[in-house]
């Protein structure tokens, strides 16, 4: 059985949108010790999500790879 990732986001820099390369996704709110409950967000069809917790908007933008984010501080590696 392969292992599989679901890439982490986060929103230290305090962006109102950040696009990112996957549907399916972990928010993180902030890194520790500011974060908040890590949550597993899924925006199917819609290309758009809000997280419940932080209100951070997500949009998938395909151009970017899975585990990448824009502005790049966002992503969790």
């Amino acid at each position: 059985m392969a292992a599989t990732s679901i890439p982490k986001f986060h929103n230290d820099p305090g962006v109102e949108t950040i696009e990112i390369g996957s549907q399916t996704f972990e928010c993180i709110g902030a890194t520790a010790p500011y974060d908040h409950p890590h949550i597993y967000l899924d925006m199917s069809a819609e290309n758009e999500i809000v997280c419940p917790y932080c209100s951070t908007h997500y949009t998938y933008n395909q151009a970017l790879a899975p585990n990448m984010a824009n502005p790049t501080a966002c992503g969790k590696h």
